[in-house]
């Protein structure tokens, strides 16, 4: 008998073909732009493109293709490019927002209260105590009329809070990542109600019955054995012109459309629909939809109007900033300490108090949702609205680099048996940058 070890290359390389067969160029695309860090990467390059695009000789050519209109007038979607961006493009982020939540409620860190507890409430400290900070800095430098913009600061970016804790949070236990999803998922979640509610000026009760008629239909077919992204696809695109037209913002429509999507496995499949769907419109979320979005909100003018020295001044720009690397840390660190020592709920195991501080520094990346609240809070192209998008920009990076810091800090410090103090020995065996630690929320 010949060894296998003598066996030809060749007839060795086809038995092992099956286990070990690379994966086709576009499935490693697909991968590598789903990486939380992939997306975060990208986020920025758009944003300091359009920082350098609109403070550049060619500045007037950006402010002209932001405002160039298309689309059907009949159809009440002649809209321009940044809004096409905004109320068109964001659908598809929030969409996979709609399917992350949908899947934490049913079957992930959301399903059990015991668990979920902390982050949640830590979730609504944190975007009260910005609000409060916000609306109090601006009366008191003397700008009632930026009251409107009280939203902005309360946001936080999924995409980019969970890139940094990938880089620098390496060696943390997995329980601070899904601490920090579930405090942006909640946080996404309250942000949605907030743009529902309070920048939804009139609305047209038959296009939003029609649009919910659009959503069950979506939900419906989601949920048969055999969806076609043929019918799906068409179905979003009506269902958000629907919603458009009813008057509440577009971007609702995509979240409705995410919770329809089934988070158990159904009609016997091994995984539930909610990793599937996230895994296919991801990619198109992250390296399409989202630089597109930065692209045309974050073009701030520095050169006219002033420069740089009048729009940083305006009392916005202190509110905001204040708002989202202070309030976000004391909303979140004093909810946390409130509800551990006056109710029975404790933080998850593995999680100490220290490593709370750079998740709270992370959750005042406001990013993409600020931008968008800035927009709807002031309109496109106002004094308000140039300052409120350079505070979100500044106070991003404040946050972002002050929350990478202190993960290395934290991730260097020993730690005990017990690190949540609920007198139990803490079971940890994942950790951030784990092989078997996918990263795929």
């Amino acid at each position: 008998m010949t060894p296998a070890s003598s066996a030809p290359l060749s007839d060795r390389s086809s038995a092992l073909s099956p286990d070990v067969a690379t994966p086709s160029f576009p499935a490693r695309l697909r991968r590598f732009v789903s990486r939380e860090t992939t997306g975060g990467a990208l986020l920025i390059g758009a944003a300091v493109l359009a920082l350098i695009f609109a403070n550049s000789p060619w500045r007037d050519a950006y402010t002209t293709l932001t405002e160039t209109v298309v689309g059907p007038a009949a159809l009440h979607l002649d809209l321009s490019l940044a809004t096409w961006a905004a109320d068109g493009l964001l659908a598809i982020f929030f969409f996979v927002v709609g399917v992350e939540l949908k899947h934490e409620f049913v079957a992930g860190s959301l399903r059990s209260p015991k668990e979920a507890g902390v982050p949640m409430l830590a979730a609504v400290g944190g975007m009260a105590v910005p609000a409060i900070l916000y609306s109090v800095i601006v009366v008191a430098l003397g700008d009632p009329g930026a009251l409107e913009g009280w939203a902005i600061p309360t946001a936080t970016d999924i995409a980019f809070a969970v890139g940094v804790l990938a880089v620098f949070g390496k060696g943390l236990p997995t329980a601070v990542r899904t601490f920090l999803l579930t405090l942006a998922v909640v946080d996404d979640l309250l942000a949605i109600i907030v743009i529902a509610v309070f920048y939804t000026e009139e609305i047209s009760f038959l296009f939003l019955g029609l649009a919910l008629v659009g959503v069950v239909l979506f939900g419906w077919h989601v949920r048969s054995r055999n969806p076609r992204w043929w019918v799906l696809v068409p179905l979003f695109a009506v269902t958000w012109a629907l919603m458009h037209a009813s008057g509440v913002h577009a971007t609702v429509a995509g979240v409705l459309m995410g919770f329809t999507v089934a988070a158990r496995p159904m009609h016997g499949e091994a995984e539930p629909r909610t990793h599937r769907y996230e895994r296919a419109v991801k990619p198109w979320s992250q390296g399409l939809a989202l630089p597109i979005f930065a692209f045309f909100a974050a073009g701030v003018n520095l050169v006219d109007g002033g420069g740089v020295g009048e729009i940083l001044g305006q009392p916005v720009v202190a509110g905001i900033t204040v708002g989202l690397v202070v309030g976000k840390v004391v909303g979140v660190l004093g909810t946390t300490a409130l509800v551990t020592r006056l109710t029975p709920l404790r933080l998850p195991q593995g999680i100490g108090v220290r490593d709370l501080l750079p998740v709270a520094f992370l959750a005042g990346i406001g990013f993409t949702v600020a931008l968008l609240v800035a927009e709807l809070s002031f309109g496109h192209g106002s004094e308000h609205t140039d300052g409120a998008k350079a505070a979100i920009l500044l106070a991003s990076v404040v946050a972002a680099v002050l929350g990478a810091l202190t993960l290395r800090w934290d991730a260097r410090q020993g730690r005990t048996s017990d690190m949540n103090l609920d007198g139990q020995e803490d079971l940890v065996t994942d950790y951030i940058g784990d092989e078997k630690d996918r990263l795929e929320h």
